[in-house]
């Protein structure tokens, strides 16, 4: 039977998504997920014979790719086959056949053209963009649990974490992978990447592989090696937007689909857009940070700080940030041609070092950081080092002389969190990435990716203590009180230099201007304790403060006497206000939704210049609202678009405080059966 050209082809849109779980894409053209059937209806022209399976035969044609194509050509099956493409056919009511066509679980991800031949005569029947599969067990991303899919395919909303190890606070984001045109900008980030320009064959076919995908998306998600996402920032933004202002994935996209890299970004922007894209293809993704994270600068896995003989630290190559934040994604790992690493794999798109000569890093198994497997692919080192690495602390003696007087071994890598399955909570998951600090399992691990520059964990010996003490409630424009503790546990009184500084300092560690010091000459005798106290004002730490609001203590004993030298630090990362958000009406498709919104004021002083951003899945279009007031208290009328849960962020700025965050889960109905949402807030 020969029927082409005379068909027409529906690609059974509809049906098709609720069954691949790409439903919330919207219904304008056909996304599958990859080693799934989907089917197909040929409407046949009127008068032509009756389909009999049996006595046609046609082939069908797929293609993929932007300037060289991967190609497939497959026939007719009894019955389609999960391991590679094919097609079945059989006759439907009317004039029409169903088509099922079963993709490859491992072809490459992408826009997809369908086109069948039949005696020579080739005819389109449309177009498709194929997904990597979490449900498909042959697939490489493949996720037993539908709950865990649930969160990190096809959630839209997350948590990220921010602050220090002590004082964790989280930050709402929307990652949007299904809004309007997002998937779309997902595949231009593919198709700009590096490894297209250099071999356009061999891009398309690696496109097959998740560890590809993202190893190329922790290079565009930055822009320092092209025409990435976002440009990095961590001192001016004056030409931008601070990265503390985002609060979601969606606008930060179509910035860079218009007009090229986006200003500005840090850790966590960088990973939260990475996030986006992941889900968008299909690849299960979460946000982790990881607090005290080591930056080793020079590869040793040793993180060397210097200080003169004030205790002030000097420049080195080594540093130790507050917080930093990356991605996990979840596959398999057949390159590494060794079991044990499939799963979470970390990769990080902030542009630290380079890796093969381009700013990116991983993907590297989680496991292979947990046992010190520092050769497996990529980046392990860096990674090991960020949540496992050693400090040493030297004195730089006025001679140019270093005296080693500090280390640890148990500071770096603190409380590594994302956000719980299903709920709004975080979860600590530093056991995947170490053994316990100080056990026999964690020395032999770090000693076998070390090989050289061992430190042993001490214990308590008679010496000098110190450390610092905080103020409970440190709320941003509050006076508080903070004092240094210095305690002689020698047998002999020490005559020292006693003193304690106040700066500000960005997440990164990067520091800031002084907001306070004070300094004493002490005696203290055996088992005597001395106490050095630093009153810190608003009026002198408002002015020099980030948005990041921190600021970090250091109390320094210097016994020249003896050449001893002692030093204990303390972050203090002050508390935001409260932002209100309030609901008033009913969540109801098409009909009107009021936000009430208020920021109670800590400060001494009156704010100007205030602003409230909104951003909501199905609430705010495809672009946030921003709606500036002189006072900090608004009231916005919302209309959502769409049925199903999802959650309103809001931000807050100002001249004085800035990036200040909540949100609100909401479910909006679509019919008179919704609920009243009259008495719904969250402060």
């Amino acid at each position: 039977m020969y029927f082409s050209p005379n068909i027409r082809c529906d690609l059974d849109i509809k049906s098709n998504k609720r069954s691949h779980h790409t439903e919330q894409n919207g219904e304008d053209r056909l996304i599958v997920r990859r080693g799934q059937p989907f089917s197909l209806v040929l409407h046949l022209k009127a008068g032509s014979p009756e389909f009999n399976p049996e006595e046609t035969s046609f082939t069908l044609i797929v293609e993929t790719g932007t300037v060289h194509y991967t190609k497939v050509s497959f026939g007719l099956k009894d019955s389609t086959d999960d391991k590679e493409w094919s097609a079945s056919a059989s006759k439907a009511p009317g004039n029409t056949v169903a088509l099922n066509i079963s993709s490859s679980p491992e072809a490459p991800i992408g826009l997809y053209s369908l086109s069948l031949l039949q005696q020579g005569q080739s005819t389109s029947l449309g177009a498709f963009v194929l997904l990597f599969n979490a449900w498909c067990p042959r697939d490489a991303v493949y996720m037993r649990s539908e709950t865990k899919r649930q969160e990190y395919v096809l959630s839209q909303h997350g948590l990220l974490y921010r602050g220090s190890a002590t004082r964790i606070h989280h930050k709402p984001w929307n990652f949007s992978q299904f809004e309007p045109g997002i998937l779309d900008i997902c595949l231009k980030i593919l198709d700009e990447g590096l490894n297209v320009v250099s071999d356009t064959d061999q891009d398309c076919s690696e496109r097959r592989s998740p560890v590809y995908i993202t190893r190329v998306l922790s290079a565009m998600i930055n822009s320092n090696d092209n025409e990435g996402v976002l440009v990095g920032e961590w001192a001016e933004f004056e030409d931008g937007v601070h990265p503390s202002t985002w609060i979601g994935s969606g606008d930060i996209l179509r910035q860079w689909a218009d007009s090229g890299p986006v200003c500005y970004g840090q850790c966590w922007v960088f990973a939260a857009v990475d996030c986006t894209v992941s889900r968008a293809l299909g690849i299960p993704c979460r946000v982790v940070t990881n607090f005290s994270s080591a930056h080793d600068g020079n590869g040793n896995l040793l993180i060397e700080k210097m200080y003169d003989e004030d205790g002030e630290r000097l420049e080195d190559p080594d540093s130790v940030w507050n917080f930093h934040v990356w991605v996990e994604s979840w596959m398999a790992r057949p390159d590494l041609e060794q079991a044990g690493f499939d799963g979470w794999q970390v990769s990080d798109a902030t542009p630290q070092e380079t890796s093969e000569g381009v700013f990116c890093c991983g993907p590297v198994p989680v496991s292979a950081i947990r046992e010190g497997e520092l050769t497996k692919k990529f980046d392990a080192p860096f990674v090991f080092a960020e949540v496992n690495a050693d400090v040493v602390e030297y004195v730089k003696l006025s001679t140019g002389d270093f005296v080693k007087f500090s280390g640890s071994t148990d500071s770096i890598g603190q409380n590594i969190s994302t956000k719980a399955v299903g709920r709004d909570k975080r979860r600590d998951i530093t056991h995947h990435y170490k053994y316990p600090e100080g056990s026999e399992e964690e020395r032999r691990v770090f000693e076998k990716a070390q090989h050289r520059n061992k430190l042993q964990k001490k214990g308590k010996e008679p010496g000098l203590r110190i450390k610092i003490k905080l103020a409970k409630n440190m709320v941003v424009g509050s006076d508080f009180e903070v004092y240094a503790v210095l305690a002689n546990n020698c047998m002999v009184a020490k005559s020292c230099s006693f003193m304690l500084y106040a700066r500000a300092v960005r997440y990164n560690s990067t520091r800031g201007a002084s907001c306070g010091f004070i300094s004493d000459t002490v005696t203290v005798t055996p088992g005597e304790e001395k106490l050095l106290f630093l009153k810190l004002k608003y009026s002198d730490y408002g002015k020099v403060i980030s948005p990041d609001r921190m600021i970090q203590l250091t109390a320094f004993v210097n016994d020249k006497e003896n050449r001893e030298y002692h030093k204990a630090e303390k972050l203090i990362v002050l508390d935001e206000p409260d932002l209100e958000v309030k609901l008033t009406g009913e969540a109801r498709v098409g009909q009107p939704l009021t936000a009430e919104l208020c920021l109670l004021n800590p400060l001494p002083e009156a704010l100007q210049d205030c602003s409230f951003t909104l951003e909501g899945v199905g609430l705010t279009q495809e672009k946030p609202i921003t709606i500036k007031y002189q006072e900090a208290k608004a009231s916005v009328q919302l209309s959502p678009r769409e049925a199903g849960f999802t959650v309103l962020l809001v931000d807050f700025d100002s001249d004085k405080l800035k990036n200040i965050k909540n949100f609100i889960p909401m479910v909006v109905m679509s019919d008179a059966l919704s609920p009243s949402l009259n008495t719904i807030a969250m402060t």
